[in-house]
C-alpha cells in the first residue's frame, strides 16, 4: 500500500486557511459598508468561491509534485510520488465549479438584487406597491436557469461524449515465434520473475524495481521483429465529470481567450501609470485648471442622470426589449440597445470621475493620507508582470504552437529549479497559473472600460458591492478550468507524469466537436492575437478616456423629443 507523503497533505491543509484567510481579508477590506452587516448568504457563496478558483489554480503544481502518472506509482517505485488521489481531488472540483457557476452565485444574485417592493419604497424609481418574496423571486429565476443548464448538459453529453483517442499499434510476435530466437535454455522468451508470497494470507507481494532485469540482446531482437501497423483510433465514451469539465473549459475558452489576451497586455501598462501618474504637487494655476475641468464634468454628468432619471419613471422597462415578443422587433432591440449603450457609457464615465478626483484630492487636501510607497509597489509589480507575460508570450511561441517545440524554455526553467530546490519549481508553475487568472480579471475590467458593451464590476476599496463580487468571482471560476488545461498544455514535459494530463491531454482534448477547438489551437491562437492588438492599442492610447458627456447627453435629449 502507498504511504501518503505527509509534506504534501500539510502543504494543502496551508494552501486551503491562506486563501480562507484571503478571501476574508478581501472581502472584508473590499466590501460596501451596506453590506456589512447583512448578505450573509452572498458572502459565504464568494468566500467559498475564491477557495475553489485558488485552489483550482494550485491544484496543477500540487498534482505535479504528487507524481501520480509515472508509471512507478503503481508500486514498484514510488519514492517520488505523493500517494495523492489526485482524480478524485479534479473530480470534486469538475463538480464544484458547475454547481457554484450556474447555481450558487446566480442564486445569491438573484436573491440580493431583489426588491421586495417596499424596501425602496419612496425612493426607487416607480417602485413596486405590492411586497414580493425575495427568496421566492430568486428561486423562481435560479429554477430558469437551472432548466436551461440542465437541458444544455444532457444533450451536449449525449451527443458529444465520445473521445477518440489515437494510438500507435505495435504488433509483436507470437509465441511460437519468438521461441525461435534464441537457441538458449531461454528460446527467446524469458520469464524471471516468480512474484514472492505472503506468508500470512498467501498472496503475492507487489512487485519491486528491484526485480527488473536490464535490457538484453534476445529483447532487442524481438523488439526488431515487431510490425508497426502505424496510427489507430481507440473510441471511448468519458466518464460525466471528465465530460462536463471539457464542457466548462470550451466555455471558459471564450471568456479566457479575450479577457486573459487583454489582461496580460493591459496589467503591465496599468502597473506602470500608477507610478507615472503618482500625486504631484501642483502650482495654484494648475490646480483652479484641474478644479474646474473636474466640476464641469460633474455638472455634466448631473445633467445626464437627471436625463436618465426622467427616462426611466416614464419607462421603467428602459434597456430592455418589454418581454418575450419585443425579442423578435428590430426596432425595439435597436432601441433597448442604444438605451443601453447610454446607460453603459454614463457607468463608465461616472467611474473615470471618481478615479480622476481620488488623484486630485491624493495631490491637494488628503496628500497626507497616501501612502507614498503605493507608486514604487505598483512599478515593482509592473516590472514583474512585464517579465511573465513576456515569457508567457515566447513560451507559447517556441514550445505551445510548433509540431516539435523549438525549445522546452519554461519548462528547463522549473526542472532547473527542482535539481537543487523542487518546492521552487513547483511555486513557479503556481505563480505563473495565478497570473493567468489575474489577468483574465483584469482584461475583463480593461474590456468594459473601453468597450461600453458589458457592466462595470470594478474592486475599489470600502465601496464593492456584493454583486461585483459574485461577478468578478464566477469569471474567475469560468476561466480557471481553460487555466489550468493551458498551463497543463504549455509545461507539458515538466507535467508529463501529472494526472491532469491524462485527463485533458487524453480524453478532453480528443473530444467530439470540442477537441478541434484544441487540437488546433484555436483558442491559443486568439489569446496570443489579443495581446498583441492590445498592446498596439494601449501604446498608441495607454489613458482610460470618458466618453464624450455632451453626446450622451444630446443622445438622451433627441429621445425625449
Amino acid at each position: 500500500e502507498r504511504m501518503v507523503d505527509v509534506f504534501l497533505v500539510v502543504s494543502v491543509a496551508v494552501a486551503f486557511v491562506i486563501l480562507a484567510v484571503v478571501a476574508i481579508y478581501l472581502l472584508t477590506y473590499y466590501q460596501h459598508p451596506d453590506d456589512r452587516n447583512e448578505a450573509y448568504v452572498p458572502k459565504m457563496v464568494v468566500i467559498l468561491g475564491f477557495i475553489m478558483a485558488g485552489a483550482t489554480a494550485l491544484l496543477l503544481p500540487l498534482d505535479v509534485a504528487n507524481n501520480e502518472g509515472y508509471a512507478g506509482c503503481d508500486g514498484y517505485d514510488t519514492n517520488v510520488c505523493g500517494g495523492l488521489d489526485m482524480e478524485l481531488f479534479w473530480n470534486i472540483f469538475f463538480w464544484l465549479i458547475p454547481i457554484w457557476v450556474f447555481f450558487l452565485i446566480p442564486f445569491s444574485t438573484f436573491y440580493y438584487e431583489a426588491d421586495d417592493g417596499m424596501l425602496m419604497a419612496g425612493t426607487s424609481v416607480a417602485p413596486d406597491p405590492v411586497r414580493k418574496s425575495r427568496l421566492m423571486q430568486a428561486v423562481v429565476w435560479q429554477m430558469a436557469v437551472f432548466v436551461f443548464v440542465g437541458i444544455v448538459f444532457a444533450v451536449t453529453y449525449l451527443l458529444f461524449s465520445d473521445t477518440d483517442i489515437k494510438v500507435t499499434e505495435i504488433q509483436g510476435m507470437t509465441i511460437n515465434q519468438a521461441e525461435s530466437l534464441a537457441s538458449d535454455s531461454r528460446r527467446g522468451v524469458v520469464f524471471t520473475y516468480s512474484p514472492a508470497i505472503n506468508t500470512t494470507d498467501n498472496t503475492a507481494l507487489p512487485f519491486d524495481k528491484d526485480l527488473l532485469v536490464d535490457f538484453e540482446q534476445v529483447d532487442a531482437l524481438y523488439e526488431a521483429n515487431n510490425v508497426n501497423n502505424g496510427e489507430q483510433t481507440i473510441t471511448l465514451k468519458v466518464g460525466v465529470s471528465t465530460f462536463y469539465a471539457g464542457l466548462m473549459a470550451w466555455l471558459g475558452w471564450f471568456l479566457f481567450a479575450v479577457f486573459g489576451g487583454i489582461g496580460m497586455a493591459a496589467m503591465p501598462l496599468d502597473l506602470y501609470l500608477v507610478y507615472k501618474n503618482r500625486p504631484r504637487h501642483m502650482d495654484a494655476a494648475e490646480y483652479a485648471e484641474a478644479q474646474m475641468s473636474l466640476r464641469e464634468r460633474v455638472n455634466e454628468l448631473v445633467d445626464i442622470g437627471e436625463l436618465i432619471k426622467v427616462e426611466k419613471e416614464s419607462n421603467p422597462a428602459m434597456g430592455t426589449v418589454g418581454g418575450f415578443s419585443g425579442q423578435f422587433d428590430l426596432s425595439k432591440r435597436r432601441e433597448a440597445r442604444a438605451e443601453r449603450q447610454s446607460l453603459l457609457e454614463f457607468k463608465q464615465a461616472v467611474f473615470l470621475l471618481e478615479q480622476d478626483v481620488e488623484e486630485f484630492q491624493a495631490c491637494t487636501d488628503q496628500y497626507e493620507n497616501y501612502n507614498p510607497l503605493t507608486p514604487y509597489v505598483a512599478l515593482i509589480f509592473s516590472i514583474c508582470s512585464s517579465i511573465m507575460s513576456i515569457f508567457w508570450v515566447i513560451h507559447i511561441c517556441v514550445y505551445v504552437f510548433p509540431n516539435e517545440p523549438l525549445a522546452p524554455f519554461l519548462n528547463n526553467y522549473f526542472e532547473w529549479f527542482d535539481k537543487w530546490f523542487p518546492l521552487f519549481g513547483v511555486l513557479s508553475v503556481a505563480l505563473f497559473t495565478l497570473y493567468l487568472l489575474l489577468c483574465a480579471v483584469k482584461g475583463c475590467f480593461k474590456f468594459g472600460l473601453r468597450v461600453a458593451c458589458i457592466t462595470l464590476h470594478p474592486m475599489r476599496i470600502g465601496r464593492t458591492y456584493m454583486s461585483s463580487f459574485m461577478f468578478n468571482i464566477g469569471l474567475v471560476l469560468l476561466c480557471s478550468l481553460p487555466v489550468v488545461q493551458f498551463a497543463s498544455t504549455a509545461f507539458s514535459e515538466y507535467a508529463r507524469f501529472a494526472t491532469i494530463r491524462q485527463i485533458f491531454g487524453v480524453q478532453v482534448e480528443n473530444l467530439k466537436f470540442f477537441g478541434w477547438w484544441w487540437t488546433n489551437n484555436v483558442f491559443i491562437y486568439t489569446f496570443l492575437a489579443f495581446v498583441v492588438l492590445t498592446t498596439l492599442y494601449l501604446f498608441c492610447k495607454p489613458k482610460d478616456t470618458p466618453p464624450d458627456g455632451m453626446e450622451i447627453r444630446d443622445r438622451l435629449r433627441s429621445r425625449r423629443g
